[in-house]
């Protein structure tokens, strides 16, 4: 049967109707991208992945061997993250870095574009690395997100025209950010602003019908996750999937 949700934040009402919880977790790349994860974190994550079977665990490289073995039997894609997060190495270097992922296990690359690049307008360069990856992905059957970074490429113009190089790359999803685009603000403290609505919504108008759409960055509650859902994201990068999904348990539980 078909459960009724209503949420309510800041006055906004949304009103979901699910088959089930899978609805939401099958939306979420959880995510261990933490500088400081270590061992403990990755297995924390991958059983937090297992229990929601969520659609991927994103982790850093090394970590992809390991998970990639204990996700095994499991639905859960390996996804990792390439020149993550400044997008700053050479084209010849994520082309190595994708390679021995995939080598390694993982299905699904999360790639940072050069952010130097395109805020020059080499749009030339930006084709030709989001090209040579996507090529690496397609040999393996993997699956290939592309990061704007969108706390630093803020003209909708660049981003409308990443949107165009993506869609005629057939790149599988376009994403928003790291969530490690730190900007420093005028009192001298760093932050992130991450995917935003509108930013989602002028992607959503600017890909191809192939291409889809991954929020990633400061999305840490059920209200923000079916915001970015509701303007066209289909995946959703999180590292709260645990907060996230227990919201929506307890929500379930009283609107039964």
């Amino acid at each position: 049967d078909l459960l009724t949700l209503c949420f309510k934040q800041h006055d906004y009402f949304m009103l979901r109707k699910m088959q089930s919880t899978t609805e939401i977790s099958s939306l979420i790349d959880h995510s261990v991208l933490h500088p400081t994860a270590g061992q403990k974190e990755l297995e924390e994550g991958i059983q937090v992945a297992k229990k929601y079977s969520v659609a991927s665990l994103c982790i850093k490289p090394w970590m992809v061997s390991f998970a990639a073995k204990q996700l095994k039997d499991s639905p859960v894609k390996v996804c990792t993250v390439i020149g993550f997060p400044s997008g700053g190495q050479t084209t010849k270097t994520k082309v190595f870095e994708t390679k021995e992922a995939l080598e390694e296990g993982a299905t699904e690359i999360d790639l940072v574009i050069n952010i130097s690049k395109a805020l020059d307008g080499d749009w030339a360069y930006v084709y030709d690395e989001i090209k040579q990856v996507k090529q690496e992905c397609t040999r393996s059957n993997a699956i290939l997100k592309v990061i704007f970074e969108t706390d630093y490429v803020e003209k909708d113009s660049d981003k409308q025209k990443l949107c165009q190089i993506c869609s005629e790359l057939e790149a599988e999803f376009v994403k928003t950010s790291t969530g490690f685009g730190f900007v420093k603000d005028s009192s001298g403290k760093f932050s992130t602003r991450g995917a935003t609505v509108p930013d989602i919504t002028l992607f959503k108008n600017n890909i191809s019908n192939k291409v889809q759409i991954k929020a990633s960055g400061g999305i840490r509650s059920l209200d923000e996750l079916l915001k970015m859902k509701d303007s066209g994201a289909t995946r959703i990068g999180t590292s709260a999937t645990d907060q996230i999904m227990k919201d929506l348990f307890n929500r379930l539980a009283n609107n039964h």
